[in-house]
């Protein structure tokens, strides 16, 4: 097992606190989920930080969420950073945003969910320049897409060499129909521009959620380590949507398993030194 642990994508949500609309329709996940919670799930694992991912509630309540997680840190010092939400299709008018966001010290990076939107959002010129501002806020962006967007993701990865961008959950690959191509020849060209990591998360989800085995998630996930190497992956957990296919525990205990090849340095930067230097906690 390994000796430490700082997930790079952990969510909280309060639903009596911040409307989230998408709880609706996965009713087995949808309660409230705090650090209490999360502390339960992980009982027994070396888990020493966290970073907070926004956990896609309604916009409006997006600069809430960033308050309400702030405070949690307060009483929960594992979390050491947050990826929250900004509307970066508004382009230049993001700035605004993002300088409120820069007041908070545990804001680390930003998110916008790409994977509802048709590809040609994210080559508008407006998001395009959204996401370029990052850079002047030294705010990295995380990429949440699925597997058929990985080609305009790589376009607006192309126009944004100032930017620290991570790939979550490998892109979504369809790991339960068992396809690699073409997200796999995707995945290489992501990973050759070299301001991109890549989080080793979000898998068990994309897998057949009652009969997933180790063995369905390993390809993809040698083919990460592969593309982007120990230098530029980092694990996450994605609790609690993961509780929708297992536990958290048995996920950090599967993706301990996959990579018991590594040496114990790679291994020790994949669950720990990569997500600390990539979010600047």
């Amino acid at each position: 097992m390994i000796e430490r642990l700082l997930d790079s994508h952990i969510h909280f949500w309060q639903p009596a606190r911040l409307r989230y609309e998408w709880l609706a329709s996965v009713p087995a996940i949808n309660r409230p989920y705090e650090p209490a919670d999360l502390a339960r799930a992980a009982e027994g694992l070396p888990l020493v930080g966290l970073v907070f991912v926004q956990a896609d509630c309604v916009a409006a309540d997006g600069l809430r969420e960033v308050t309400w997680v702030s405070e949690l840190a307060q009483a929960e010092p594992r979390i050491q950073g947050i990826v929250a939400f900004a509307p970066l299709e508004q382009g230049e008018g993001a700035a605004a945003y993002l300088t409120q966001l820069r007041q908070y010290p545990l804001v680390k990076g930003v998110r916008r969910l790409l994977q509802d939107e048709p590809a040609a959002f994210a080559a508008e010129p407006d998001f395009v320049r959204g996401v370029q501002l990052l850079a002047d806020f030294d705010l990295s962006f995380d990429l949440c897409i699925r597997h058929h967007q990985l080609e305009a993701t790589i376009a607006l990865v192309k126009q944004c060499p100032q930017v620290r961008f991570v790939l979550d959950h490998l892109g979504k690959p369809d790991i339960k129909a068992h396809l690699m191509e073409p997200w796999a020849t995707q995945l290489t060209q992501l990973a050759a521009c070299h301001n991109v990591s890549c989080k080793l998360s979000g898998l068990v989800t994309e897998a057949d959620w009652q009969n997933w085995t180790p063995a369905d998630l390993q390809p993809y996930m040698e083919h990460a380590l592969t593309v982007f190497g120990p230098e530029r992956l980092m694990f996450g957990g994605d609790w609690p949507v993961c509780e929708l296919a297992t536990d958290y525990a048995q996920w950090v205990r599967t993706a301990v398993a996959a990579l018991s090849h590594l040496n114990e340095a790679e291994t020790d930067r994949i669950f720990y030194g990569n997500a600390r230097t990539f979010y600047r906690l």
